[in-house]
Formats: C-alpha cells, sequence, structure tokens
C-alpha cells in the first residue's frame, strides 16, 4: 500500500480466521471508496502471486465474525465546550436521525448478496438485526465511537461489508444523514449502550429506548424495504433505485435462506 501511495496507519489482526483490519488516513468519500478499490487490488493480486484467493466473503466461516467493510463518518459541527463532551451536537443527531430512519432499507446497497446476510446475525459482535446505535456497542448496526472526544467521535457504520460497491455505500449513508440535517430531525432513539444487548432485551426494554424497527434478514426483505422507502428514492433518484434493485434481483434469483 505505502509502495502505491496509499494512506496507511495502522494494520493488526482482528476476531476472525485470517481477517486483519487496514486503517488509513482519508479525506473524503470519493478518496475513501478509491483507496478502498486499490488496497483490494492489491490484496488480490498480492493472494494470487502466492497461490492463494482472496474473496472479501462476510462469512466464510460460521464459527467466527466473518470479514466486514465499516465506515467510520464524523459530522463536527460545534466549537469545543458548547455542549458536554458526552452530547452529540445537533448537527450529529440530525444526521444520525437521519441514518436510523433509512436504517432498514440500506441493507440493499451496503448488504447487496445473500451471503451477507450470513454474517449480519445477532451474537457476534457484527451490528445484530435490530436497527438502532450504542456508543462502544459492537451488537447495534452503528456504533458511536470516542463518545466523549468532539473532535474524534465517530458513528462506525457496521452493516456494511465487502460485497457492496463503496461509492454507493457512502452515497447512500452521507445521502439518509443528509436528509436528516436538511430536516433538523430529531433523535427519539436513545443510546443502547448496555449492558444489555438489544436482542438479549424484552420487546418493552427494546421500546423504552426507541427501537422498533429490524434490519432485514435477508437480502430480499432489503429490497422491499428499499423500494418502498420514498426518502431513499429521493436521495438516490428513481431511477437508480429501480435499476439497481432490478439488476441485483437477477443477480441473485436463488436466494437460499
Amino acid at each position: 500500500m505505502q509502495a502505491s501511495g496509499l494512506s496507511l496507519q495502522m494494520i493488526h489482526s482482528e476476531a476472525g480466521l485470517g481477517q486483519y483490519e487496514v486503517v488509513g488516513g482519508l479525506l473524503n468519500p470519493l478518496d475513501a471508496s478509491d483507496q478502498l478499490i486499490f488496497t483490494r487490488e492489491i490484496i488480490v493480486n498480492v493472494a494470487s502471486k502466492h497461490g492463494l484467493h482472496a474473496t472479501f466473503s462476510p462469512r466464510p466461516f460460521m464459527t467466527s465474525a466473518g470479514t466486514a467493510a465499516h465506515a467510520h463518518i464524523s459530522v463536527h459541527s460545534v466549537k469545543e465546550g458548547e455542549k458536554p463532551l458526552d452530547q452529540l451536537s445537533e448537527y450529529e443527531s440530525a444526521f444520525l436521525a437521519g441514518i436510523i430512519q433509512h436504517l432498514p432499507s440500506l441493507p440493499a446497497i451496503t448488504l447487496p448478496t445473500p451471503a451477507s446476510y450470513k454474517r449480519m446475525v445477532d451474537g457476534v459482535w457484527t451490528g445484530g438485526t435490530y436497527a438502532h446505535y450504542g456508543t462502544e456497542n459492537r451488537e447495534a448496526p452503528i456504533r458511536l465511537t470516542n463518545g466523549t472526544s468532539p473532535q474524534s467521535r465517530n458513528f462506525e457504520m457496521r452493516f456494511v461489508d465487502g460485497t457492496a460497491n463503496p461509492y454507493l455505500v457512502l452515497a447512500a449513508i452521507i445521502g439518509a444523514g443528509l436528509r436528516g440535517l436538511k430536516t433538523s430531525m430529531p433523535l427519539q432513539m436513545k443510546d443502547c449502550a448496555g449492558p444489555k444487548f438489544a436482542y438479549e432485551m424484552t420487546e418493552e426494554e427494546r421500546k423504552a429506548l426507541g427501537i422498533t424497527k429490524r434490519m432485514p434478514l435477508n437480502v430480499r426483505e432489503a429490497r422491499h424495504n428499499l423500494a418502498t422507502d420514498m426518502g431513499m428514492e429521493e436521495v438516490l433518484g428513481k431511477n437508480f433505485v429501480e435499476k439497481y434493485l432490478s439488476v441485483n434481483q437477477a443477480s441473485y434469483f436463488y436466494e437460499p435462506d
């Protein structure tokens, strides 16, 4: 990566078999997507050189957490000291609210294959099946990290994997967040920071936090959610949504449960 002129800050092993996390310094969504594509090309070609095949499969082994492509997004807008350190700014709250509103439909783009849903299950640190967020909560599809540091606080979008197109992923996620910003959407959901994870709670406990929606459990549900989400149609354009869903359905005509 360094020899190719790509930004590389850190690499370390993660939970899965043969799984690693690569961290680079990224300036904007296009830089992020470009770097991700170039990095994958490098990995594929180096693996091939040694007689191996790099797949980026979401979960090739059911005994491990699998492999994702999480995106960290920061929304900084207020001066330090304007709000308590552990409280989200108005911009952060509205941006997060916009994404949460569209969480059930976003996976049609961020988790676009039947294999994607072998990873997105409860209890394996992959984001789970309930639409919510939580501070340092790896069982939430959106994890708030560095919550007490306004300068480094960010939202980790955990509902993304390596089968997705990173350009479309960031366009959809940022577009959903911008819908929240434009309308100053209130964040009605409470922080699911523990000690219980959403899937461990009773229905009443989830409702008390504002957790009322599920993530899609398969790619068919994801397509249906996107097809009926008028807000995301406004963000992405009706023509794009129709063609994307048509191609996705044709690509995965056989979709095992």
